[in-house]
Protein backbone atom coordinates (compact mmCIF):
# COMPACT_ATOMS: atom_id res chain seq x y z
CA UNK A 1 0.00 0.00 0.00
CA UNK A 2 1.28 3.55 -0.94
CA UNK A 3 2.26 5.64 2.19
CA UNK A 4 1.62 9.75 2.71
CA UNK A 5 5.14 10.03 1.61
CA UNK A 6 5.20 8.55 -1.24
CA UNK A 7 2.10 9.93 -2.42
CA UNK A 8 3.36 13.49 -2.02
CA UNK A 9 7.14 12.83 -3.26
CA UNK A 10 5.52 11.55 -6.25
CA UNK A 11 2.59 13.92 -7.04
CA UNK A 12 0.52 11.14 -7.38
CA UNK A 13 -2.64 12.91 -5.90
CA UNK A 14 -1.88 15.25 -9.00
CA UNK A 15 -1.69 12.28 -11.36
CA UNK A 16 -4.84 11.06 -9.49
CA UNK A 17 -7.00 14.13 -10.11
CA UNK A 18 -5.63 14.18 -13.73
CA UNK A 19 -7.02 10.34 -14.38
CA UNK A 20 -3.68 9.26 -15.39
CA UNK A 21 -3.25 6.63 -12.69
CA UNK A 22 -4.12 2.98 -13.71
CA UNK A 23 -7.16 1.30 -11.44
CA UNK A 24 -4.84 -0.55 -8.91
CA UNK A 25 -3.20 2.76 -8.46
CA UNK A 26 -6.37 4.86 -8.14
CA UNK A 27 -7.86 2.01 -5.78
CA UNK A 28 -4.45 2.20 -3.59
CA UNK A 29 -4.86 6.23 -3.54
CA UNK A 30 -8.62 5.94 -2.33
CA UNK A 31 -7.33 3.56 0.88
CA UNK A 32 -5.01 5.71 1.66
CA UNK A 33 -7.17 9.19 1.44
CA UNK A 34 -10.06 7.26 3.42
CA UNK A 35 -7.03 6.15 6.28
CA UNK A 36 -5.12 9.74 6.28
CA UNK A 37 -7.69 12.77 7.29
CA UNK A 38 -4.42 14.95 7.13
CA UNK A 39 -4.11 13.43 3.17
CA UNK A 40 -7.24 14.36 2.66
CA UNK A 41 -7.42 17.48 3.39
CA UNK A 42 -4.60 18.26 1.52
CA UNK A 43 -6.25 15.98 -1.24
CA UNK A 44 -9.73 18.45 -1.08
CA UNK A 45 -7.47 22.08 -0.96
CA UNK A 46 -5.86 20.72 -4.51
CA UNK A 47 -8.91 19.82 -5.49
CA UNK A 48 -11.28 22.72 -5.47
CA UNK A 49 -7.76 24.94 -6.96
CA UNK A 50 -8.10 22.64 -10.24
CA UNK A 51 -12.00 23.65 -10.03
CA UNK A 52 -10.82 26.89 -9.66
CA UNK A 53 -8.21 26.55 -12.18
CA UNK A 54 -10.72 25.04 -14.87
CA UNK A 55 -13.75 27.75 -13.93
CA UNK A 56 -11.16 30.51 -14.75
CA UNK A 57 -10.14 29.36 -17.54
CA UNK A 58 -13.51 29.20 -19.39
CA UNK A 59 -13.81 31.42 -22.01
CA UNK A 60 -16.94 33.27 -23.75
CA UNK A 61 -16.84 33.12 -27.69
CA UNK A 62 -16.43 36.74 -28.78
CA UNK A 63 -19.74 39.54 -29.51
CA UNK A 64 -18.75 40.36 -32.45
CA UNK A 65 -19.35 36.94 -34.65
CA UNK A 66 -22.79 37.38 -33.55
CA UNK A 67 -23.10 40.49 -34.30
CA UNK A 68 -21.42 40.40 -37.44
CA UNK A 69 -23.89 37.42 -38.46
CA UNK A 70 -27.00 39.57 -38.03
CA UNK A 71 -25.82 42.91 -39.81
CA UNK A 72 -24.13 40.41 -42.61
CA UNK A 73 -28.02 39.75 -43.46
CA UNK A 74 -29.25 42.90 -42.59
CA UNK A 75 -27.14 44.17 -45.47
CA UNK A 76 -27.69 41.65 -47.56
CA UNK A 77 -31.57 42.73 -46.95
CA UNK A 78 -31.08 45.99 -47.52
CA UNK A 79 -28.57 45.62 -50.77
CA UNK A 80 -31.98 44.02 -52.23
CA UNK A 81 -34.07 46.74 -51.43
CA UNK A 82 -31.65 49.78 -52.90
CA UNK A 83 -31.23 47.72 -56.39
CA UNK A 84 -34.61 47.50 -56.31
CA UNK A 85 -35.09 51.51 -56.14
CA UNK A 86 -32.38 51.75 -57.86
CA UNK A 87 -33.69 50.61 -60.94
CA UNK A 88 -36.76 52.46 -60.57
CA UNK A 89 -35.13 55.65 -60.12
CA UNK A 90 -33.05 54.57 -63.79
CA UNK A 91 -36.07 54.01 -65.97
CA UNK A 92 -37.70 57.54 -64.37
CA UNK A 93 -34.98 59.28 -65.47
CA UNK A 94 -34.78 57.44 -68.54
CA UNK A 95 -38.36 59.41 -68.86
CA UNK A 96 -37.24 62.56 -67.96
CA UNK A 97 -33.88 63.29 -69.42
CA UNK A 98 -30.66 62.20 -70.07
CA UNK A 99 -29.19 65.06 -67.92
CA UNK A 100 -31.19 63.53 -64.73
CA UNK A 101 -29.97 60.59 -65.38
CA UNK A 102 -26.18 61.31 -65.48
CA UNK A 103 -27.21 63.13 -62.57
CA UNK A 104 -29.17 60.76 -60.30
CA UNK A 105 -26.28 57.95 -61.74
CA UNK A 106 -23.15 59.90 -60.84
CA UNK A 107 -25.06 60.46 -56.96
CA UNK A 108 -25.83 56.57 -56.80
CA UNK A 109 -22.39 56.09 -57.59
CA UNK A 110 -21.01 58.39 -54.79
CA UNK A 111 -23.64 57.26 -52.17
CA UNK A 112 -22.14 53.53 -53.47
CA UNK A 113 -18.58 54.71 -52.86
CA UNK A 114 -19.15 56.07 -49.32
CA UNK A 115 -20.95 52.95 -48.02
CA UNK A 116 -18.46 50.52 -49.18
CA UNK A 117 -15.62 52.83 -47.93
CA UNK A 118 -17.47 53.05 -44.18
CA UNK A 119 -17.90 49.10 -44.66
CA UNK A 120 -14.63 48.48 -45.06
CA UNK A 121 -13.89 50.87 -41.49
CA UNK A 122 -16.20 49.26 -39.91
CA UNK A 123 -14.46 45.53 -40.94
CA UNK A 124 -11.36 47.10 -40.12
CA UNK A 125 -12.07 47.93 -36.50
CA UNK A 126 -13.88 45.08 -35.79
CA UNK A 127 -10.48 42.79 -37.74
CA UNK A 128 -8.49 44.87 -34.61
CA UNK A 129 -11.06 44.51 -31.79
CA UNK A 130 -11.13 40.78 -32.77
CA UNK A 131 -7.07 40.38 -32.82
CA UNK A 132 -6.72 42.34 -29.66
CA UNK A 133 -9.39 39.71 -27.53
CA UNK A 134 -7.25 37.02 -29.13
CA UNK A 135 -3.97 38.53 -28.04
CA UNK A 136 -6.26 38.55 -24.56
CA UNK A 137 -7.61 35.24 -24.42
CA UNK A 138 -3.86 33.68 -25.40
CA UNK A 139 -1.74 35.80 -22.41
CA UNK A 140 -5.33 34.16 -20.42
CA UNK A 141 -4.26 30.92 -21.70
CA UNK A 142 -0.33 31.51 -20.58
CA UNK A 143 -1.11 32.16 -17.85
CA UNK A 144 -3.44 29.33 -16.69
CA UNK A 145 -0.81 27.08 -18.19
CA UNK A 146 1.75 28.36 -15.78
CA UNK A 147 -0.35 28.33 -13.03
CA UNK A 148 -1.56 24.39 -13.49
CA UNK A 149 2.39 23.48 -14.13
CA UNK A 150 3.00 24.62 -10.76
CA UNK A 151 0.06 23.12 -9.37
CA UNK A 152 0.94 19.71 -10.60
CA UNK A 153 4.71 19.79 -10.45
CA UNK A 154 6.03 16.91 -8.49
CA UNK A 155 8.71 19.54 -6.54
CA UNK A 156 5.67 22.01 -5.60
CA UNK A 157 5.04 22.17 -1.92
CA UNK A 158 2.05 23.47 -0.54
CA UNK A 159 2.58 25.63 2.44
CA UNK A 160 -1.20 26.84 4.28
CA UNK A 161 -0.65 30.23 6.11
CA UNK A 162 -3.35 31.03 8.25
CA UNK A 163 -4.57 33.97 9.91
CA UNK A 164 -3.66 35.59 13.35
CA UNK A 165 -5.83 37.88 15.22
CA UNK A 166 -6.24 40.38 12.71
CA UNK A 167 -7.40 38.07 10.42
CA UNK A 168 -8.72 35.38 12.63
CA UNK A 169 -10.95 33.18 9.56
CA UNK A 170 -8.61 33.94 6.92
CA UNK A 171 -6.57 31.01 5.17
CA UNK A 172 -4.42 31.14 2.49
CA UNK A 173 -2.87 27.92 0.54
CA UNK A 174 0.70 28.55 -1.21
CA UNK A 175 2.40 26.36 -3.59
CA UNK A 176 5.81 26.73 -3.47
CA UNK A 177 8.63 25.00 -6.03
CA UNK A 178 12.10 25.91 -5.90
CA UNK A 179 13.08 24.12 -8.87
CA UNK A 180 11.29 26.22 -11.59
CA UNK A 181 11.23 29.58 -9.28
CA UNK A 182 7.68 29.88 -8.93
CA UNK A 183 4.88 31.00 -6.51
CA UNK A 184 1.43 29.89 -6.98
CA UNK A 185 -1.09 30.43 -3.89
CA UNK A 186 -4.97 30.49 -3.84
CA UNK A 187 -6.58 33.26 -1.87
CA UNK A 188 -10.19 31.95 -1.90
CA UNK A 189 -10.65 31.87 2.02
CA UNK A 190 -8.80 35.49 2.03
CA UNK A 191 -11.37 38.49 3.63
CA UNK A 192 -12.40 40.90 1.35
CA UNK A 193 -10.86 44.26 1.72
CA UNK A 194 -12.04 47.96 0.66
CA UNK A 195 -11.17 50.32 -2.17
CA UNK A 196 -8.41 51.83 0.05
CA UNK A 197 -6.48 49.11 0.64
CA UNK A 198 -4.73 45.92 -0.54
CA UNK A 199 -2.94 42.37 0.51
CA UNK A 200 0.78 42.30 -0.42
CA UNK A 201 3.00 39.77 0.01
CA UNK A 202 6.67 39.51 1.64
CA UNK A 203 9.20 36.79 1.35
CA UNK A 204 11.84 37.03 4.57
CA UNK A 205 15.44 36.74 3.84
CA UNK A 206 17.60 36.85 6.15
CA UNK A 207 14.91 39.18 8.69
CA UNK A 208 15.06 41.47 5.36
CA UNK A 209 11.01 41.36 4.07
CA UNK A 210 11.43 41.39 0.07
CA UNK A 211 7.87 42.17 -1.95
CA UNK A 212 6.44 39.48 -3.73
CA UNK A 213 3.65 41.34 -5.09
CA UNK A 214 0.07 42.76 -4.06
CA UNK A 215 -2.57 40.27 -4.14
CA UNK A 216 -5.35 41.11 -6.53
CA UNK A 217 -8.90 41.56 -5.78
CA UNK A 218 -10.55 39.57 -9.03
CA UNK A 219 -8.18 36.86 -8.73
CA UNK A 220 -8.66 33.52 -6.43
CA UNK A 221 -5.61 31.91 -7.58
CA UNK A 222 -2.82 33.80 -8.78
CA UNK A 223 1.03 33.50 -9.46
CA UNK A 224 3.48 35.59 -7.24
CA UNK A 225 6.88 36.83 -7.49
CA UNK A 226 9.67 33.98 -6.51
CA UNK A 227 12.13 34.81 -4.34
CA UNK A 228 15.49 33.34 -3.68
CA UNK A 229 16.36 31.94 0.02
CA UNK A 230 13.18 32.85 1.53
CA UNK A 231 12.64 31.66 4.93
CA UNK A 232 9.13 32.70 5.62
CA UNK A 233 6.06 33.77 3.01
CA UNK A 234 4.25 36.82 4.83
CA UNK A 235 0.97 38.88 4.04
CA UNK A 236 0.25 42.23 5.26
CA UNK A 237 -2.56 44.97 4.66
CA UNK A 238 -1.37 47.67 2.78
CA UNK A 239 -2.79 50.99 1.02
CA UNK A 240 -4.37 50.52 -2.46
CA UNK A 241 -1.28 49.61 -4.50
CA UNK A 242 0.92 47.91 -2.25
CA UNK A 243 3.90 49.48 -0.49
CA UNK A 244 8.17 49.81 -0.67
CA UNK A 245 8.05 48.23 2.98
CA UNK A 246 5.79 46.13 5.01
CA UNK A 247 3.33 47.28 8.05
CA UNK A 248 4.63 44.98 10.66
CA UNK A 249 2.07 46.01 12.90
CA UNK A 250 -0.89 44.96 9.56
CA UNK A 251 0.58 41.46 9.24
CA UNK A 252 -2.34 38.99 9.28
CA UNK A 253 -0.35 35.52 8.42
CA UNK A 254 3.20 33.90 7.61
CA UNK A 255 4.26 30.22 7.33
CA UNK A 256 7.69 29.66 7.94
CA UNK A 257 9.38 27.11 4.74
CA UNK A 258 11.21 23.85 5.52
Amino acid sequence: MMDKKMILDNGLLEQYLLGELNAQECEQIEQALASDAELKAQFDVLEKDFEILGLENAIDPPRAIKHKLIQDIKEAKDTKTNNNNSSLKFYLSIAASLAALLMLGSFWMYNELSNVKQQLQTVETEKTELNDKLNDLNQQLENKTALFATLTHPDTEQYVLKGNTLMPDGKVVSYVNHSTKSVVINTERLPKLDDAHDYQMWADVEGEMINMGVIAKDQNLMAMRYIDHAESLNITIEPAGGNDHPTVSQLVTNVYLN
